[in-house]
């Protein structure tokens, strides 16, 4: 039996069932909002709203979400917890780690390896410690234990802060076995760098790694070649549509699929019940943009596009199963 951290406790992974890889409840920048709390404005009317959507969601089949919320997108779990515990047929993982295009907090810029740098003594990195123990011990004091690791890079590259995010999740990762899921750019071919940091240099084996947003591109061969890498290709933005179309996500996925690799992808949407990146007044326009998009309308046209339900199952069940079963 292998065991998976959700935030109801362990679950066997044989129970996860149809399962979303990338999906947030909040994305919220959490100075603004504690600090500037009008826009969130009643506690109760967000998490009564983020049951009501999570409970259609369930009720469409879909068992298990991952939540990779970390520090730099708003994550509080207490908040979770309370939502957790009103929609108890959802498995909610969590995750941890660090989300920056570029920098690294100011908190963390004079500690650990900067230090070292000063003062010419090595400093352990005070980021391993920290995600270890929120896989091991929990997340502040709630007794909730993430069951992922979760760092990015964008077009902006391998910047210095980057690259040591990746290093400590890389390093989280062997002390733990947790698995990671990284948001990349794949226009820039990012993936590329995640196998050479990660992988080539810090030992995580590619199958262990989720290349989150792969369905940015249309471009198979890129795809392939880190398929073939050992990676899981996440093709989880379905519903975003400002640079591109349902079309062309979807058909990078049939054409995959095509080609053998629906074990090589899961599928996702990216989406939350609030995030407060965006203006409000901007949100009613991104009608797709929701949880219900890929039952509703992304699962019809793959299927009618030539996609077996097989292949759906393999995306949505199998290959989150096994990713979590080889921890």
């Amino acid at each position: 039996m292998s065991l998976v951290n959700t935030v109801q406790g362990a679950v066997d992974t044989a129970e996860l069932g149809r399962t979303y890889m990338h999906e947030h409840i909040f994305v919220l920048t959490a100075d603004v909002q504690v600090n500037h709390p009008g826009e969130w404005g009643d506690e109760d009317e967000r998490v009564a709203d983020a049951v009501a959507r999570l409970r259609a969601l369930a009720a469409q089949g879909v068992k298990t979400i991952v939540d990779p919320t970390v520090i730099g997108l708003g994550r509080y779990i207490p908040r979770v917890q309370r939502i957790a515990e009103q929609v108890p047929e959802l498995n909610i993982v969590v995750a941890t780690g660090l989300y920056t295009y570029d920098s690294v907090p100011f908190y963390f810029t004079y500690r650990g390896p900067a230090l070292s740098a000063m003062l010419g003594t090595d400093f352990p990195d005070p980021m391993v410690d920290m995600f270890v123990a929120d896989l091991t011990d929990g997340i502040a004091g709630t007794g909730v234990k993430a069951g992922m690791l979760k760092c990015a890079i964008d077009h902006e590259g391998l910047t210095p802060g980057v690259e040591r995010v990746m290093r400590a999740v890389a390093r989280a990762h062997q002390a733990t076995g947790a698995p990671i899921t990284v948001h990349t750019h794949p226009g820039s071919r990012t993936g590329f760098l995640v196998k050479k940091v990660m992988c080539d240099e810090e030992g995580v084996e590619p199958s262990r790694i989720v290349l989150g947003h792969s369905g940015d591109t249309t471009d198979c061969d890129q795809l392939a070649e880190l398929a073939d890498a050992g990676f899981v290709l996440g093709m989880d933005r379905f519903g975003i549509y400002t640079d591109t179309t349902l079309e062309a996500r979807a058909d990078t996925v049939v054409e995959m699929c095509r080609r053998g690799y629906a074990d090589r992808m899961v599928l996702s949407q990216d989406a939350s019940c609030y995030i407060d990146w965006i203006d409000p007044n901007v949100m009613p326009f991104l009608t797709q943009w929701h949880y219900l998009h890929l039952g509703e309308d992304v699962l019809p046209y793959l299927r009618d596009k030539g996609v077996a339900d097989e292949q759906i199952d393999t995306m949505l069940v199998d290959v989150p199963r096994r990713f979590f079963e080889a921890s």
